[in-house]
């Protein structure tokens, strides 16, 4: 089957819940509105339809292979990444100085879902290369941005993040790769990357990577890292390619899943130094690249919805073609397709519920960003950047953990076609358990819900999104309906479900650490399930209102029927999670060590 892309759903997002035309109010956007954005999600339906999708089971059975330092990319994939470049699609959302569009988050990040859906081991380069530009535009200096930024929003070049080495993963006060300052300003880096994205590649003339290490003399820990931009070829004053830089490739890794993106251990300083140059100040270095990491991290969440979409358009496929055994209600008199059987349709249902809500939740995060950057209002743009902040780790963990239910069921509805490769439901599988791990695990991103989100402002950002769904819950309740009442009941014991987590957490978090924390990653997945609830309820709101004026209707009908399921069969988990963090804590850390 063939990828189609979903642009009736995306674009009720953009236009319903993200608001389009509020976005396009936004000094800088004004250009921005519905009309552009469904234009400009047409035009890239068709390039990912027609030009990555067909590229994706190739990348599976035919990867990206290394030989004597070189990579090269699975076949097609070179050529593919120049007509991504040529067509402007890694300059979306970058800043028009720069050769950028300048197009809002809103409208970037449904196209971001289209280019993973497709293909996304293709996707993963352009998705490094747009987090090192943010950091670029935040924290290099004029000289940084002159020299790399034109090029790598172009797409002539592309960028990668180099955090983790073999003995630091995740606990980055471990890195080791070190710089030593020159007398020119510059700096030779030293040192060993593993699991670096793109970090060698065919596919464009330079690959600008940018580098945390420690400068001779710092500080211990975290606070002694710094961030650096080492180029695979030099750039000389006129913006030309120069000699190879000291940064080599000497293996890629063999992996479960994504396996045409080439994932590289590099090497710094074999032969004398790596030339490094500093971004922003010394010893900032990790808050430069938590920038990069909050943009991937982003990115990442919509790979989930990415990847569960394909695996539910594979499924519904399937199971209207395959036909085995009798419908259980008599309607059909011999064999019938499968999605007869109620089971099947559960299941379909379940992996389309999920998906949407995913969807929807992470086009309003997107709307959140574009106000908490550009828009006039200072009061606006915090509590936007509240908003937003805690929504991506929600996001990031609750929608990669939903593509893992989402594609394992989409195998489960292929039954033991599933599991044989040659019918393609087993990649997407594969390819989504990397999206739970990398950029911070999910119990990172629970750390970080738990630490940064909820603690520090003693739940008060979280109890604000409250107080917004309890709004949903009145309008349902005004609305009247028997699915508008019926969600109304299950928002409301999610969202009291959800209130309780969060005075827990605030009330034992530094006195008891062990309880809360245990409960960490249970609480982002409330959090996810009921905030993207809450999004279905507001779809299902805006549908009633279109179906009523006769919009659309099969698409309404669809859209109120998926929010129903959601409430129903989803939001109802979010009252046992309740129970399970607040009531079950002691018993996740009472066995004894040895007793493991």
């Amino acid at each position: 089957m063939t990828y189609k892309a979903p642009l009736k759903d995306m674009l009720f997002n953009i236009q319903h819940i993200a608001d389009i035309e509020q976005v396009a109010k936004i000094p800088g956007f004004e250009d921005a509105g519905f009309d552009t954005a469904q234009a400009v999600l047409e035009e890239c339906a068709k390039f990912n339809e027609e030009v990555l999708a067909p590229l994706n089971w190739e990348g599976d059975i035919n990867p990206s292979s290394f030989k004597a330092g070189v990579v090269t990319t699975t076949p097609g994939f070179k050529e593919a990444f120049k007509q991504y470049a040529d067509g402007g699609w890694q300059a979306l959302q970058h800043p028009a100085e720069y050769g950028g569009q300048g197009l809002p988050k809103t409208i970037g990040a449904a196209c971001g879902e289209m280019l993973n859906s497709a293909n996304m081991a293709f996707a993963l380069c352009p998705l490094l290369s747009d987090g090192a530009i943010e950091a670029l535009l935040t924290a290099g200096s004029d000289e940084l941005k002159a020299t790399y930024l034109e090029k790598l929003v172009s797409g002539q070049w592309t960028g990668t993040m180099n955090l983790t080495e073999p003995q630091a993963g995740s606990d980055l006060a471990a890195v080791r790769t070190r710089a030593e300052p020159q007398a020119d300003g510059t700096y030779k880096v030293f040192g060993t990357k593993i699991y670096i994205t793109y970090g060698e590649h065919d596919m464009a003339e330079n690959i600008v990577h940018l580098v945390l290490a420690r400068v001779s003399g710092a500080p211990e820990g975290v606070k002694g890292i710094s961030l650096f931009v080492v180029p695979k070829f030099m750039v000389g004053a006129d913006g030309k390619l120069g000699a190879r830089n000291d940064v080599h490739c000497v293996s890629i890794e063999h992996k479960l899943g994504i396996k045409a993106s080439p994932t590289a251990v590099l090497q710094y300083g074999d032969n004398g130094g790596a030339v490094g140059y500093l971004v922003g100040q010394e010893n900032r270095g990790l808050e430069y690249m938590f920038i990069m990491m909050n943009s991937a991290r982003y990115a990442v969440g919509v790979q989930g919805i990415a990847v569960a979409e394909m695996a539910y358009q594979k499924a519904v496929s399937f199971a209207k073609d395959r036909v085995q055994s009798r419908p259980v209600d008599g309607s059909i008199k011999a064999s019938a397709p499968i999605i007869h059987h109620p089971d099947v349709k559960r299941m379909l249902m379940t992996m389309r519920a999920y998906t949407e809500g995913c969807r929807a939740m992470a086009s309003g995060a997107a709307a959140a960003y574009d106000a908490s950057h550009l828009h006039p209002d200072a009061d606006v743009r915090k509590q936007n950047l509240a908003f937003y902040e805690f929504m991506v780790p929600l996001v990031k963990g609750y929608s990669t953990e939903m593509s893992l239910e989402v594609t394992s069921m989409g195998v489960q509805v292929h039954g033991g076609m599933g599991f044989i490769e040659e019918t393609g439901a087993a990649q997407y599988y594969r390819d989504a358990k990397i999206l739970t791990i990398y950029e911070g695990t999910t119990a990172i991103q629970a750390n970080d819900l738990i630490g940064r989100k909820t603690m520090r402002d003693g739940g008060q950002t979280a109890k604000g999104i409250a107080a917004q769904i309890e709004a949903t819950e009145a309008e349902l309740i005004n609305q009247g309906s028997d699915n508008a009442l019926a969600v109304a009941k299950r928002l409301r014991a999610a969202r009291v479900a959800l209130i309780d987590v969060v005075d827990f957490v605030v009330d034992f978090g530094k006195n008891s650490p062990n309880a809360v924390f245990s409960g960490s990653v249970p609480y982002l997945l409330l959090a996810g399930n009921v905030v993207a609830g809450w999004q279905m309820a507001r779809s299902l709101l805006v549908a009633e209102h279109e179906l009523a004026k006769g919009v659309d209707t099969d698409f309404m009908k669809a859209k109120i029927t998926t929010a129903r399921f959601y409430a129903d069969h989803l939001l109802t988990k979010a009252t046992g999670m309740r129970d399970s963090i607040v009531e079950g804590a002691d018993c996740v850390t009472a066995l004894a060590l040895e007793a493991f």
